[in-house]
């Protein structure tokens, strides 16, 4: 995803050829501003000055934590710019605090967001907003739909709002939002204590007949703070809601939201809801909400979409949770809602079964969340027990599978979920012990077994795919092609005379497997091992160029299937030994597999594809299949088969961070950590970089 761009007012400071030198007096800006200065890419300095020590007339000016202090005094004494700091408004995954550090930050040298009482870089933003690119805008909607769909907000750890939650049991309820004492947004946006009984009262009278709740602020009585509406509404017998729910579940269900200038009241707006502010938050004055305070000098009235592309896109700057690198709105979005999609999977008990001690930190981060409890065994009769006494669900490793445990499970009503590797997995061989970036969990079957239905099989039969997802897996398929990612990434891309000989000749690939591998042993057809595969591929092609390519688990000597070279050659002209099946698929017209994940990576690059078996990408009209699932009677597109197998289907983990992430997100760790390993020259490397520069929008690292 591209870096972001700004046109906040900083940002004429940060076109300028050196860096711009900020000094800041509190020690606590001072201890952060190294992180501080990521937001900035670099291209801002900011230098913590001790008390007594006068700024130096080399500095550009003096920056501090919101409006202004001793710094911004400073800046005025100076007549020098003062810039103003805040957290931005997709600010953690959680709740904040040392352990979940801020994702957003914005900076205004004309004034700070929440002070309505005078300009601010966001206020002049969305005054002329009506520039804004039609991309802009886009980006915008779309940051909306993932807001919406994943209920985001500025902090981020609670669960949503139950379906059968009693406080909307009486049909949507009218929310008045607290805020916490002495926010300075309260009295920034011309707003007292007294505000919030008034607005309490005021909605109250003008709802008739609908449910008036005071929505507790997360914040209060943490650490001694408090709001002000729970003791205002107990005296009024209005209802107190004070449940641990994102705020976003809740007001997608509300009839409409009152704030005094808490930023809910714009979280409502994206979720759908009428807002009423009795303050002036950033968002009021635009003509999007019902305000009980004017500010004329407010004139634009702009869509939702400007004012969200203003405060999200322009005005906050964001830090990526995976590698600490400026990125936009939307990747902090989406990483943020992969976050909370992980907690609502894994949210109770799993008991874990069949992982040895020493893989479970490959597993753990695929079925741990943050309000996850798991058990670990390698014992059927433990696991079956465990969840007998606790609940839960089991998690096995499929090809693990004790005989009969699904009918076991079954019979004490305990849901079981296979696991298995993902299909962009590793840079090595998970034989190796390399850790995964992918795994699935399959709650029907597995999707090499089609005995019977998988989780996959079910989605790609049922599921709609809207236009958005189809282009989303068309830019996927692009980035894993351009990238050369496979399942493994092993192998080398120096084909040596490998295609000899094959120059105006159908060029064909058979890539082996592991004989006992267990998509050939459930998956497989009539053609059932390599060397019958082989045949088969010369007798439906007589005349092409047949190369085969030995599987790598088999060439290191650590799994069955070798077929001796003599038997080989008698099929095939040539063997690509130890070569990077991405490299090879570059070069062919088709590819012959049983079941083999390398046909489906040879659609993603374009080529025709036969399959001998039933793997989860045959079936659907897109391959030349030799055997027929009578259950698969859809028509798929190759992006709509994409969307299902590799964005819909597994779970990703970014290795370096542990953060739950896209496969996008994937495709680039994988493809940085291969071009780190890889050993084929500096122009290769080069050669690469343009290519995933052009489709990654960021510098590698």
């Amino acid at each position: 995803m591209a870096r972001p761009t700004h046109s906040s007012a900083p940002d004429a400071a940060l076109a300028a050829e050196r860096p711009r030198l900020y000094g800041v007096r509190s020690i606590g800006v001072g201890l952060k501003a190294r992180r501080l200065e990521r937001f900035f890419d670099g291209a801002f300095r900011l230098e913590f000055l001790p008390p007594g020590v006068p700024a130096p007339k080399h500095f550009d000016g003096m920056a501090g934590w919101g409006r202004k202090g001793v710094a911004g005094r400073e800046a005025e004494r100076l007549g020098k710019p003062y810039l103003a700091l805040e957290d931005g408004f997709l600010r953690t995954a959680g709740l904040g605090g040392r352990k979940d550090p801020s994702l957003s930050l914005t900076a205004d040298l004309t004034g700070v967001h929440y002070d309505a009482s005078q300009p601010s870089d966001l206020e002049r933003l969305i005054q002329t907003s009506g520039g804004f690119a039609p991309e802009e805008l886009e980006e915008a909607r779309s940051l909306m739909a993932v807001m919406r769909e994943a209920n985001l907000g500025k902090f981020n750890g609670a669960p949503d709002a139950a379906e059968d939650d009693p406080v909307f049991a009486e049909g949507p309820p009218v929310f008045v939002v607290d805020q916490i004492a002495r926010d300075q947004s309260i009295a920034g946006g011309n707003c007292t204590a007294r505000t919030f009984a008034d607005m309490l009262d005021a909605a109250v009278a003008e709802n008739p007949g609908r449910k008036v709740v005071a929505r507790v602020h997360p914040f209060d009585g943490v650490g001694g703070r408090r709001g002000h509406l729970k003791a205002l509404a107990q005296a009024r017998g209005v209802a107190v809601y004070d449940a641990n729910v994102a705020w976003m579940s809740a007001a997608r269900r509300a009839a409409r939201v009152y704030v005094a200038t808490s930023h809910a009241g714009l979280e409502a707006l994206i979720a759908g809801a009428p807002v009423t502010c009795f303050g002036l938050p950033a968002y009021a004055g635009w003509g999007l909400t019902d305000d009980r305070q004017a500010i004329p000098r407010r004139t634009a009235r702009p869509s939702l979409e400007q004012v969200v592309a203003a405060i999200y896109q322009r005005y906050s700057r964001y830090l990526s949770p995976l590698d600490g690198a400026p990125c936009s709105a939307l990747e902090v979005a989406r990483l943020l809602a992969a976050r909370r999609r992980r907690d609502a999977e894994t949210r109770g008990t799993t008991h874990v079964l069949g992982v040895h001690p020493w893989k479970r930190v490959q597993i753990r981060p695929f079925v741990e969340g943050r309000a996850s409890t798991v058990t670990w065994t390698m014992n059927p009769e433990i696991a079956l027990k465990r969840q007998a006494r606790q609940g839960g669900r089991i998690v096995a490793w499929a090809s693990r599978e004790p005989e009969g445990f699904d009918a076991r499970c079954r019979a004490q009503d305990a849901q079981l979920v296979r696991l298995e590797d993902g299909f962009l997995r590793s840079v090595g061989l998970g034989a190796n012990l390399e850790l995964p970036s992918s795994l699935v969990l399959d709650r029907q079957g597995i999707y090499y077994d089609p005995s019977g239905p998988s989780d996959i099989e079910t989605l790609l039969q049922t599921a709609a795919f809207s236009d958005e997802l189809r282009g989303r897996a068309a830019r996927l398929r692009q980035l894993i092609t351009a990238s050369r990612i496979s399942k493994y990434n092993v192998g080398s891309a120096d084909l040596g005379d490998v295609m000899s000989g094959a120059e105006g000749r159908l060029k064909l690939l058979v890539p082996a497997q592991v004989a006992n591998d267990a998509s050939v042993v459930k998956g497989g057809g009539r053609v059932h091992d390599n060397l019958g595969l082989l045949e088969a591929a010369r007798e439906a092609r007589p005349d092409a160029f047949i190369v085969f390519k030995p599987h790598p688990d088999v060439e290191a000597g650590i799994r069955p299937g070798a077929v001796p070279e003599a038997e080989v050659l008698a099929y095939a002209d040539a063997i690509a030994a130890k070569a990077s099946i991405a490299h090879l698929l570059d070069e062919v017209d088709e590819v012959h597999t049983l079941t083999s994940l390398a046909g489906f990576e040879a659609l993603l690059k374009g080529r025709r594809v036969a399959t001998y078996g039933l793997p989860f990408y045959a079936g659907w009209g897109i391959t030349e299949d030799r055997e027929r699932c009578p259950r698969r009677t859809r028509r798929l597109s190759l992006d709509e088969l994409v969307a299902g197998a590799l964005i819909l289907y597994p779970r990703y983990v970014h290795r370096p961070s542990g953060w739950p992430c896209e496969p996008e997100d994937v495709v680039r760790q994988l493809a940085i950590s291969l071009r780190q390993t890889d050993a084929t020259g500096l122009l290769r490397r080069r050669r690469t970089d343009t290519l995933l520069r052009q489709h990654l929008g960021r510098p590698l690292g």
